[in-house]
């Protein structure tokens, strides 16, 4: 069965963060075609991510992305009886090296006492009857011949082992190379049968839009009806914004929206390099969790504006505008503490993960004292960033060992945008107690 390998570089991780959600946010503006029809680009999409288990066929609403589904579990039962043949042939092996450590250690005792076995009788009955060298020669006589009796009796159960494993491990790492190949097969039709459809899919993309029935123009009762459910449309996100405070959070929460889109296509292949490959990553569980912490400081002002705290309203509810503008000026104090310690705290975080002794950049030197400001500024240049001698500030203590300090810079990010937040909804409730209706 073959493996993956791969590794996410560091530098992908961050481009990937940055540039997925500003490609998102622009293909989620334009303009949707009235007519549903099927698209090449999704078609193709979707068989890199899912045509493992024919997910593509689905669909262009092909039934023949059933085949792919027995193959693809077939895949998973293989590699399960795989792992548990590797089990069996770990133990097996295991056993076999303490056995062959075992005959190898007592023949070379047992030879060596065997040899000296005629000296020490020897020289017990050479010594005087009752001396104490006649008793000093029996003890390493008896040592001599304990030592042959014991090291015979753990050779005799040693070589039976050897006997007895030897069979069961070819047994087991047969049935472990007989399912490894079973699945790796099993995965080389999968990846021709995608292959093939590859090459299809605009074909098929073009029948799967032709068989679509002929577009028909909303009725009267359905416009009407389409107009009453627009009305009763929760307020949109865009409503909320009344400056550029505002702006900046809405932006900056659908940004990280879409964050959750790449951790389903991480957690996928996680998931397939995992149980299909016996691959299983390093990075993916780490980088997610990362991720999903920056998420929710960055989206922090954002809830904030469009009220998605959550809020016990059974008193608030009920109140009129200008009183729940009053209820919040006052209950401010408490959010602006909150706020505020979390900015100073974030601050002192993100020095202390670039200031960690081991950072021997520029700026880890200046966040340490070593430098001053202009000449860490002066400092700066490509080998800054190209140079792998440079190690910036903190990193993980895993295999991956991504840098920490950019999380702890976004928990900064976060807190002034929960301050800025804070203090535009402030002016609003200002303004709202100003009107007083």
């Amino acid at each position: 069965m073959p493996g993956l390998s791969f590794t996410l570089p560091h530098w992908l991780y961050w481009v990937g963060l940055i540039v997925f959600p500003l490609v998102a946010m622009v293909l989620s503006r334009r303009p949707q075609p009235q007519e549903k029809r099927y698209t090449l680009p999704l078609a193709y999409m979707i068989a890199v991510t899912g045509g493992i288990i024919g997910l593509h066929r689905f669909y262009l609403k092909n039934l023949l992305g059933l085949v792919y589904i027995p193959i693809f579990l077939f895949v998973l039962y293989a590699n399960g009886q795989t792992h548990d043949a590797r089990t069996v042939l770990s133990g097996f092996a295991n056993e076999l090296r303490v056995a062959e450590r075992t005959v190898s250690r007592e023949e070379g005792r047992v030879g060596e006492a065997r040899a000296n076995l005629a000296e020490l009788q020897a020289t017990y009955d050479a010594a005087e009857s009752g001396s104490f060298a006649q008793k000093s020669a029996e003890r390493r006589l008896t040592r001599a011949q304990d030592t042959i009796s014991k090291g015979e009796a753990r050779l005799e159960d040693a070589r039976t082992t050897l006997e007895q494993i030897t069979p069961q491990r070819d047994t087991a790492a047969q049935a472990h190379a007989f399912w490894d190949k079973a699945a790796g097969y099993a995965l080389y039709l999968i990846l021709a049968l995608l292959l093939i459809d590859f090459i299809l899919l605009p074909g098929l993309v073009r029948r799967a839009n032709a068989q679509l029935p002929a577009h028909e123009e909303m009725t009267e009762a359905e416009k009407a009806l389409a107009a009453a459910e627009a009305e009763e449309a929760p307020k949109k996100d865009a409503d909320y914004a009344e400056n550029w405070i505002d702006r900046l959070s809405l932006f900056c929460g659908e940004f990280v929206a879409y964050w959750a889109v790449i951790a389903v296509f991480v957690y996928y292949y996680e998931v397939i390099a995992r149980y299909v490959f016996g691959s299983p990553t390093n990075w993916a569980h780490e980088a997610m969790y990362l991720m999903f912490g920056m998420q929710y400081l960055i989206a922090g002002s954002y809830a904030m504006l469009t009220e998605s705290h959550v809020r016990v309203d059974i008193f608030y509810a009920p109140l009129t505008r200008p009183k729940k503008a009053w209820v919040d000026l006052l209950t401010s104090i408490f959010f602006f503490i909150f706020a505020g310690t979390l900015l100073v705290t974030s601050w002192i975080f993100a020095m202390d993960a670039i200031a960690v002794p081991s950072g021997n950049s520029v700026l880890s030197d200046w966040a340490r004292g070593q430098i001053g400001f202009g000449e860490m500024l002066g400092g700066f240049g490509l080998n800054q960033w190209t140079d792998s001698n440079i190690r910036w500030g903190e990193i993980s203590f895993n295999e991956w060992e991504v840098p920490l300090w950019p999380m702890k810079w976004v928990m900064v990010i976060g807190g002034v945008l929960l301050v800025l937040q804070g203090v535009s909804k402030l002016s609003k409730d200002i303004r709202e107690i100003a009107r007083g209706n």
